[in-house]
């Protein structure tokens, strides 16, 4: 019943920005881990960005002072602002929620993530 809809992705030129939402609804804790992974064509999944509940983060070190995540957790809601983009950053993000607190090793364990969105396209054009 949890459901998690990512939206924002497009087509960009590098070096330009874009900013990701992913409106969760359909569970009842507004504490736990979420985070933003993305997929490119041939390549493993991989984390983005992580956020806990107080606003803590982690970020893949590609992605380092050109993204920032937040969450408002009265509205259920998460964000990802990309900045100064490349052609790397292309690839289908995809918003998650864990089902538990812990947050700390979120990052690199995609694959212990409870719920996924559908993803949204980001393309980033040299």
């Amino acid at each position: 019943q949890v459901q998690l809809v990512e939206s924002g992705g497009g087509s960009v030129q590098a070096g330009g920005s874009l900013r990701l939402s992913c409106v969760a609804s359909g569970y009842t804790s507004v504490t736990n881990c979420m985070g933003w992974f993305r997929q490119a064509p041939g390549k493993e999944r991989e984390g983005v960005a992580t956020i806990n509940s107080s606003g803590g983060t982690k970020y893949t070190e590609s992605v380092k002072g050109r993204f920032t995540v937040s969450r408002d957790n009265a509205k259920n809601t998460l964000y990802l602002h990309m900045n100064s983009l490349k052609p790397e950053d292309s690839a289908i993000y995809y918003c998650a929620l864990r089902s538990y607190y812990w947050c700390d090793d979120a990052l690199t364990n995609y694959l212990r993530m409870g719920y996924w969105g559908k993803g949204t396209l980001v393309t980033i054009s040299s």
